[in-house]
């Protein structure tokens, strides 16, 4: 058929996005005829941009074919509207298309309507129809005819009826609700059944088709004789509404005919006239009796909006003549059908999973969203929503179509896939929702050129390697994937320092990156290679990066150091000497050289044979010198052999011999003389490292003595200390005389220790009480300790004053502590302030031989300290000289009387008489037990009684040394 170049091209722009173009074309049009071409529509020149391409987002058929290059539309395959659209007043083929031009997407959205042709004729369902009509049938009565059906719509349909000459009817036509025509007979003059029984009448049904196409039935009428009266319906024409979703057995409507004869000829009975449509009585019946029409199937507002029902009503007699009812039952439509989400990607391989590129620029489009809902009004208005990132957006593009569109720039290897939800609901109540899970994959671009994990890497290579061994590996990762990600290392060729390609040096394995050697390289001609290694990937276009890589030879002690002088021949030289030369003469320098560096270069020169041990060599100038003059006993000829050895791991070693000849020529008074060391030529070179490790020995030696000396001072006074306790309190007598078994005096210096064994070790303060009430505490508990009563001593302190007072008098009548004359037997003193003082082993008496004892006090005020020394050495009319000079100031007198008003006073001098137990009976008692115990105890309170007569005669000797205290 031929092609119509008419079009419409109407470019609805939206958000820059989307345009609709709409094309035409018929239907039955052979394959290949053009329908447009988009990229004329659209202004795109694909010469000016050759990578201009078109492609449908999805493709549903084939009927309609597109080149990709120019967007050319043509007929894929002959198109029948009626079965493509069946009687659907508008025929549309949609679909959606991406252009590509100059790096951007443009969505077109492409819709081309299927025009009908007159291919169709008018046809009715039957071929013939029979009508009974009463000869009494009134006029205007109205006979309804088949309806004729034509498969074209528009023009083409069924517009008008027409039926063969006849004076009794004529034909009148009407459009049904869904656009239908139909015809009906009406009785236009009276009927006389002796004139004429039968009637033929040809219907025929004519298009509007050009050529018109027409169909044709024939009816036959029959007059029957009349019947007194025929069923009259209440209305002739009923419309009624029925919702859709109303349950099979439903009440549709009722009709009512009424006929006033009696008997079997009242009786009206009722039905579908004959030749209604199928899916009139498929969905619908009627009882015969009571004209009552319910729902036999469900009905369905999308697939059909109304339905047209022609029920008749007919009594029982003979000769009975039905009349008939029109009733239209429109169907109402609920929210019955859920929004339908299609997705259509621009790229995809799979279902709900859509592609795009990472190169996409912002607002790039990625697929089409299109929503329907089979309802209609509120019911059938969609509101779509997209959540799932803010990187992707819905804009709409046309109709109920949106599209996914880019807000930024996207990045695959940040974010390789996004989980979008694309939610679909419609304004029904209550409103139905769709929810529809959608992936988007970001494609990967070659937008990462291969990195190496370092900037330039540092190789060393030992000099005289075996070629082809490896030297290291250089790595670079592409963060692309496939072919984008593949890295394979390449060599950027350059040259060597000696002008030989790179290539020939090294090699790089492309796959791993690994170095490898191609010859032997050597320190001493070539130092440092430096040269690039490429890594490029297999994008397109490829993107590389490159590292620079230094290979550093390193010096092996391969070359034997040689001498530079003197010059040698078969590695012998004769060098002249005076015959005069002198101890110190310098006799020869030798000079040497070895190629390697470092230490491996380091020359020490040395004499392996010397026969008239005559010569010395400085082992660092190479120097020779004689070590004494020369005589004519050393010969005319005189040989050495020297060594020069260089300072490698393995050292080297080269060896020369030197012919001295003695010539008759005599020294020069310039001639250099050389001061020879002492021992040969070993000297003791101190650097700086040698003072330093020397200097460190030292400190450890010294720290070493330090703590030797501490340790042994502190063994020392806990030794001290120990002994001190032991003097009154362990098992150590006071007395430092040797003769344990003498009962003679010995002197102050038998009980008094040095002012160093004070009684600060031994005491502690106990400070939980004030200042008035302090205790003073021994380390060591006290132990009973059996003393003579008669020289019991007492100290108070007196609470009331600074005042402290010394009572060493005793009442003579041997009582004990509480019932002493000098004690304090109410207590009042106690109550008053306590301070309690043990007895002290050891004493802190100054120089007794000096006549004064001098004490220190304790952490208290000035008198509250006293420190007494007791001689427990048993005397017999001996006389005791016991000097003493309080330091502490014993009491506020003495306090106020000043150092200068302290006078060495002599101690009263009085004898004993009797026996006093001796110290060692006090020692004894820690090592007896049981009755030895006893039988001591025994002993010494005997002893006691016997020396109370004797203490009373000294009570007032004791009574003045107690004053002078």
């Amino acid at each position: 058929m031929k092609f119509f170049s008419y079009f419409t091209l109407l470019c609805m722009i939206c958000n820059g996005f989307c345009t609709t173009t709409k094309y035409f074309t018929f239907e039955e049009d052979a394959p290949g005829t053009e329908i447009g071409n988009l990229s004329q529509d659209l202004k795109i020149d694909p010469e000016e941009d050759p990578e201009t391409s078109f492609k449908f987002i999805q493709k549903t058929n084939s009927i309609i074919h597109m080149r990709k290059a120019d967007g050319l539309l043509t007929v894929g395959e002959v198109i029948d509207r009626e079965q493509l659209c069946h009687r659907s007043p508008q025929c549309l083929v949609t679909f959606d298309v991406v252009a590509f031009s100059k790096e951007k997407f443009q969505l077109i959205h492409v819709e081309i309507e299927v025009k009908d042709i007159n291919d169709h004729s008018p046809r009715f369902t039957r071929n013939e129809t029979h009508l009974d009509v009463s000869e009494d049938s009134p006029l205007n009565s109205r006979f309804p005819l088949d309806v004729a059906v034509d498969l074209d719509v528009g023009d083409n349909y069924v517009q008008s009826y027409y039926i063969s000459h006849t004076n009794n009817f004529v034909v009148e036509v009407s459009t049904r609700e869904d656009g239908a025509k139909s015809a009906e007979l009406v009785l236009i003059k009276a009927l006389d059944r002796e004139t004429e029984e039968f009637y033929t009448i040809e219907v025929t049904a004519t298009d509007g088709g050009s050529p018109a196409k027409s169909g044709e039935t024939t009816v036959y009428i029959r007059v029957l004789d009349s019947n007194d009266n025929s069923p009259t319906f209440e209305h002739n024409s009923l419309k009624v509404e029925l919702s859709e979703d109303a349950p099979v057995g439903s009440r549709v409507l009722k009709v009512h005919a009424f006929d006033p004869d009696a008997g079997i000829n009242g009786e009206v009975v009722y039905g579908f006239v004959e030749g209604s449509p199928t899916d009139v009585t498929r969905v619908f019946q009627i009882d015969l009796i009571s004209g009552e029409v319910t729902l036999r199937d469900t009905v369905d507002y999308e697939s059909k909006k109304s339905y047209e029902l022609h029920i008749q009503a007919s009594d029982l007699g003979s000769n009975s003549i039905s009349s008939t009812c029109r009733a239209i039952v429109d169907i109402l439509d609920v929210n019955d059908n859920a929004p339908e989400i299609s997705i259509k990607p621009m790229t995809s391989t799979s279902d709900g999973v859509a592609f795009i590129t990472e190169a996409a620029a912002e607002e790039s489009f990625v697929a089409l969203i299109s929503t329907s809902d089979g309802d209609s009004g509120p019911n059938g208005y969609v509101r779509t929503t997209l959540q799932g990132h803010e990187h992707f957006k819905l804009t709409q593009a046309y109709s109920d179509t949106f599209m996914i569109v880019t807000t930024t720039t996207l990045d695959r290897e940040a974010i390789p896939e996004y989980n979008l939800t694309v939610i679909s609901e419609d304004l029904g109540t209550p409103p139905f929702k769709t929810v529809k899970h959608y992936t988007i994959r970001i494609t990967d671009e070659n937008d990462n050129a291969p990195m190496f994990s370092k900037a330039s890497y540092d190789v060393s290579v030992i000099e005289n390697n075996i070629p082809g061994s490896y030297m290291t590996t250089v790595v670079a990762r592409d963060l692309d994937v496939g072919k984008n990600g593949k890295v394979f290392y390449s060599l950027i060729d350059s040259k060597a320092p000696d002008g030989s390609p790179m290539s020939t040096f090294v090699s790089v394995d492309p796959h791993s990156g690994s170095l490898y050697t191609l010859r032997s390289f050597n320190f001493e001609t070539l130092r440092e290679v430096e040269f690039a290694v490429k890594a490029s990937d297999k994008g397109f276009p490829p993107l590389s990066s490159t590292t620079l890589i230094q290979i550093r030879v390193v010096d092996e002690n391969d070359n034997f150091p040689y001498f530079t002088y003197p010059v040698l021949q078969n590695d012998s030289a004769e060098i002249p000497i005076p015959f005069n030369a002198q101890a110190g003469y310098l006799a020869l320098r030798v000079t040497a050289k070895d190629d390697d560096s470092g230490a491996n270069s380091e020359l020490r020169f040395h004499i392996l044979e010397d026969e008239n041990q005559l010569f010395s060599v400085d082992k660092n100038t190479g120097e020779i010198v004689l070590k004494r003059r020369l005589s004519s006993s050393c010969g005319d000829v005189l040989q050495i052999t020297v060594s020069v050895v260089d300072g490698g791991r393995e050292p080297l070693t080269s060896l020369a011999s030197v012919r001295f000849v003695v010539t008759d020529t005599g020294a020069q008074e310039d001639q250099v003389v050389i001061l020879l060391r002492s021992k040969d030529d070993e000297t003791v070179e101190f650097d700086v490292w040698t003072l330093l490790i020397a200097g460190f020995a030292g400190c450890c030696v010294l720290l070493l003595g330090a703590i030797s000396v501490i340790t042994v001072s502190c063994a020392i006074k806990r030794r001290r200390r120990s002994f001190g306790r032991d003097g009154l309190y362990g098992s150590t007598p006071l007395s430092k005389s040797n003769n344990t078994g003498s009962n003679v005096y010995n002197g102050a210096n038998a009980f008094l220790r040095n002012e160093s064994e004070s009684m600060q070790p031994c005491l502690y303060e106990d400070k939980s009480l004030d200042f008035e009430e302090k205790l003073f505490l021994p380390c060591k508990p006290f132990e009973q300790t059996f003393l003579w009563q008669d020289e019991k001593y007492c100290l108070q302190r007196s609470g009331a004053s600074t005042t402290d007072q010394l009572s060493v008098k005793d009442s003579g009548k041997g009582d004990s502590d509480c019932n002493d004359s000098d004690s304090d037997s109410s207590g009042a003193a106690l109550r008053r302030s306590l301070t309690t003082f043990q007895p002290m082993a050891r004493g802190s008496f100054g120089d007794w031989r000096s006549g004064v004892i001098q004490t220190r006090h304790t952490l208290a005020p000035p008198g509250s300290a006293y420190t007494i020394g007791f001689s427990h050495t048993p005397l017999y009319h001996t006389t005791h000289h016991l000097n003493t000079h309080l330091n502490t100031h014993l009491s506020a007198r003495r306090w106020n009387e000043g150092p200068g008003n302290m006078q060495n006073r002599s101690m009263q001098t009085f004898s004993r008489t009797g026996t006093l137990p001796s110290y060692s009976a006090h020692q004894e008692r820690r090592s007896v037990s049981g009755d030895q115990a006893q039988t001591l105890t025994r002993a010494q309170t005997l002893t006691r009684a016997q020396t109370q007569t004797q203490a009373q005669t000294q009570t007032q000797a004791q009574t003045e040394v107690a004053t002078s205290f």
